[in-house]
């Protein structure tokens, strides 16, 4: 019944990164070529950090997470993309994953085809879009007038950001663009809000894509408070923060945990976590949550355009 509700849409596109991203991707993972994921490219830390200090390359990082979680498993192809070196040598560290996508890079013409061709590799249908094909890092402007560059430095930031922004500013990917303006519905986070989330946001002609389309927007939020900045953002703070940075009101419904189901108007509660794992969405839990959402939202249209009955 989940899938019926979600099947009704041509296209779906999940924003973000991280994985949060990822768990999104592999549960809504039904829709196939109908579902994209517009991916964040600023992380600069750890294995992905290290590429880019190197090789002046996107953040393969939050890519190759989405594409794990939506690699058939167990597999070899998905067990080598994973894998992570040991020891104390110059690949201490790094995954294998992003050197794979590093190396596809350099032999194609743009990033996404790198990411098309382990797509074909691994049988994965749903499209994957990095959110820029130029190197970028994420800045955060403080009160003071200063700046903090970097996700890992903003994250690590003892107060919240007034603004963020994109140095150098980058162009987004034209086939982003495309997804979000031709969108049936278009799904936010969760993930960390400032580093995962905003990051897509911040290029202009996404945000005009954003304010553009015509589809519903759901903003999922994290099951826990970040150890970040965004931490102490209330909901109706990030929701302004989004707003703010496109331009307009887009976000239609917000998705958050709640031991009962509770609809208001803009804010629903349902019963999300995962009982395995607290930390991590339900992917049953979550389409249920979707699919009522949608549901509302389809009977309310419903009803609007049902004609007025005439009185003699």
């Amino acid at each position: 019944m989940q899938h019926l509700m979600l099947n009704q849409f041509e296209r779906v596109v999940a924003i973000g990164g991280g994985h949060g991203l990822g768990r999104v991707l592999s549960s809504l993972d039904f829709l196939g070529s109908r579902l994209t994921g517009i991916v964040a490219t600023t992380d600069n830390g750890g294995s992905t950090g290290r590429l880019r200090a190197e090789q002046d390359c996107i953040a393969w990082g939050d890519l190759r997470n989405c594409l794990s979680h939506l690699a058939n498993r167990p597999s070899v192809g998905s067990q080598l993309f994973e894998y992570r070196f040991q020891g104390e040598t110059e690949l201490s560290g790094h995954n294998l994953g992003n050197l794979i996508l590093l190396a596809l890079d350099q032999l194609c013409v743009r990033p996404l085809e790198a990411v098309n061709l382990i797509r074909n590799l691994l049988k994965i249908e749903t499209q994957l879009i990095p959110m820029s094909e130029q190197p970028t890092h994420l800045v955060a402007l403080q009160a003071c007038g200063s700046k903090v560059f970097g996700e890992i430095n903003v994250d690590s930031m003892d107060e919240a950001p007034i603004a963020l922004c994109l140095e150098p500013q980058v162009d987004a990917t034209f086939e982003a663009c495309e997804a979000v303006r031709h969108a049936d519905l278009v799904i936010l986070g969760p993930g960390s809000f400032l580093t995962s989330i905003m990051p897509p946001l911040l290029l202009p002609k996404f945000a005009k894509s954003l304010a553009a389309t015509k589809a519903q927007v759901i903003f999922i939020d994290n099951l826990a408070e970040e150890a970040s900045p965004a931490g102490r953002f209330s909901i109706e703070q990030r929701i302004a923060w989004c707003h703010q940075v496109i331009g307009k009101p887009i976000i239609h419904k917000v998705l958050r945990h709640g031991e009962q189901t509770l609809l208001g108007p803009l804010i629903n509660y349902f019963p999300l976590k995962n009982r395995h794992n607290p930390n991590l969405h339900d992917q049953a839990n979550l389409l249920d949550a979707l699919s009522a959402l949608l549901r509302i939202k389809s009977e309310l249209t419903l009803q609007s355009n049902q004609p007025l009955a005439l009185s003699c």
